[in-house]
């Protein structure tokens, strides 16, 4: 897991051909927008969300956020020390801070 700055996620995911973006938020925050090509798995879903990531790709570069860093981090943590993900990149200061483009 590795802890991204806005500038260095953007940067990086532009680059890859292989990346998967990921929001862990709730559904209520996600109805107030989410980053282009997300896909939502809501962290508090607790077996919820390891039964849901488990289900994707191990092989993809995952770029995961919530609202401010902070469920994101757990997040990966989860992704990589317990389901056997390689890579994963929180958003630090997450959405609230994202300055990038946003979809409804």
């Amino acid at each position: 897991m590795a802890d991204l700055t806005q500038e260095q996620w953007i940067e990086q995911l532009s680059k890859d051909d292989n990346a998967f973006i990921l929001d862990v938020r709730t559904e209520a925050e996600v109805e107030e927008g989410y980053i282009p090509n997300a896909i939502h798995i809501d962290f508090h879903l607790g077996q919820g969300f390891v039964d849901g990531v488990n289900e994707l790709d191990k092989s993809k570069n995952y770029y995961v956020y919530c609202r401010s860093g902070g469920r994101s981090a757990q997040a990966c943590a989860v992704m990589t020390q317990m389901c056997g993900f390689e890579n994963a990149y929180n958003l630090l200061g997450g959405f609230m801070n994202w300055e990038g483009e946003v979809a409804q």
